[in-house]
């Protein structure tokens, strides 16, 4: 039995409404009823419906089934995607067929059995409930950047105990609902370890849905997030699903915290309270039934005495707080990871694999790391190329000369203006040891012009 599907019957007969209101409650469904075309288009604009019953007759005109139709008609023309039952009792293929084409989805004949009644409703509940998922998933390939996502403590590598503690904690939290927000630098994996805390959460079978927040114009913010309905600015030409509605049953990652505008913090700090948002243009309420995992690298404490971060905001993400540790602090997985990155590298460009000669992990495990996990995995990727040898050593690293040979020389004449632009940016992350906000403000940037600059030059 579906429960709390909201069914919106439109017949002119209160006889008729009083039958079905009968029928439908006891089977869980909340009904509105409304007597006249005009009512039902009006509920509509202000009612979340999940599938119409719909009269073919009104006072107007009680046998040809025409005002049926142009309401069948104006209902497509919201394209609101609400599954159309038609019934009436002066029924003929004609008007069957006219409906159909007009946009019904099932035709049922005054008077009416209940057992097909409940039938034609569950079926069509059903394939909208398909049908939106498949609108879902269709928007999420369009919108999301495809990761991969461990499904099990074996797609993470964490022998150091840290780490373990560290994983064995959010074992525990994943079995809640409770908002997690991860701290640490930036490359350190707070993204995958956001995906492993759903993949093993009881919303599993439900959408893991990433957000980079700082790569979100302000302009677009409420679009992005809460989506937005057909006509409701210039550019929107068709009804589009925001993060919170991909997410639905699922969890949103908000990755880069740090970076949401200060204007919109106050617009997400009251989805999160109510628990319900409406898409832009649109007066009805959504619920958001979402788990929130955040992760930022920036200190939201300096922030908020900043007045750059609210406190409010701080405290409904913060249930619980935890701090993902850089790679210098967990210098025994780095030999793990190391020839993880070359066992995979190896196999996506079908290179041998040299193995690591002991020199070179010691003087790994010796090295700074700035650019964490994810320098370990370009610097990999680096050497599979550059050594010719079966064994990696300590100077095919190039540990000592990395930054400086990856940054200097921008006065060199022969350099394009993206190399220098490229190089400018390497220099500039490391000095600010890959702060996102300090990097972007100390070049001018803004933070969807920093991270276009990153994703250009494939930085991100």
């Amino acid at each position: 039995m579906l429960v709390n599907k909201k069914i919106l019957i439109a017949d002119d007969d209160i006889n008729i409404i009083a039958s079905l209101k009968f029928v439908l409650a006891d089977e869980g469904y909340d009904i509105v009823a409304v007597t006249t075309p005009q009512a039902a288009l009006e509920n509509l604009k202000t009612q979340s419906i999940d599938l119409i019953l719909l009269d073919m007759n009104f006072q107007q005109d009680t046998t040809s089934g025409a005002e049926g139709v142009q309401l069948v008609e104006a209902i497509s023309m919201l394209e609101l995607n609400i599954p159309i039952i038609v019934m009436t009792g002066w029924a003929t293929i004609d008007i069957a067929v006219e409906a159909m084409q007009a946009g019904a989805k099932d035709f049922i004949q005054k008077p009416w059995k209940n057992e097909r009644m409940l039938s034609a409703i569950d079926n069509q509940l059903a394939l909208a409930k398909s049908d939106k998922k498949a609108q879902r998933l269709s928007q999420q390939n369009q919108l999301l950047t495809s990761q991969a996502h461990p499904d099990s403590r074996a797609g993470i590598i964490a022998q150091s105990q840290t780490m373990q503690e560290l994983l064995a904690t959010l074992d525990d939290l994943a079995q809640s609902d409770m908002s997690i927000l991860l701290t640490g630098d930036n490359g350190t994996g707070k993204s995958m370890l956001a995906a492993y805390v759903h993949s093993v959460s009881s919303r599993a079978k439900h959408s893991f849905v990433p957000v980079n927040m700082g790569a979100i114009p302000e302009s677009l913010f409420e679009s992005e997030m809460f989506g937005h309905v057909k006509g409701a600015f210039t550019d929107a030409k068709e009804n589009r699903i925001g993060r919170f509605e991909m997410a639905e049953q699922g969890t949103l990652f908000l990755d880069e915290l740090a970076n949401i505008p200060f204007a919109q913090q106050a617009k997400l700090l009251h989805v999160l309270e109510a628990q319900q948002f409406e898409a832009v243009g649109s007066s009805k309420s959504l619920h958001a039934d979402v788990r929130i995992i955040s992760a930022t690298n920036s200190d939201l404490l300096s922030d908020i005495k900043n007045n750059t971060f609210r406190q409010d905001l701080y405290y409904r993400l913060n249930t619980i707080e935890l701090r993902v540790p850089s790679l210098r602090e967990r210098v025994e997985d780095i030999p793990a990871l190391a020839a993880h990155f070359l066992d995979a590298f190896s196999a996506k460009y079908h290179r041998a694999c040299p193995q690591l000669t002991e020199h070179a992990i010691i003087a790994m495990q010796q090295y700074d790391w700035p650019g964490n996990i994810r320098e370990l995995s370009h610097m990999m990727e680096r050497v599979l190329f550059i050594c010719k040898k079966d064994s990696i050593d300590t100077v095919d690293l190039r540990l000592t000369g990395a930054e400086n040979n990856d940054v200097e020389s921008l006065d060199d004449p022969t350099l394009s203006l993206d190399e220098i632009e490229r190089k400018t940016l390497i220099k500039r992350l490391k000095f600010h040891r890959g702060n996102a906000t300090e990097t972007a403000k100390s070049l001018g940037l803004s933070r969807s012009g920093y991270y276009r600059r990153l994703s250009k030059y494939e930085l991100d």
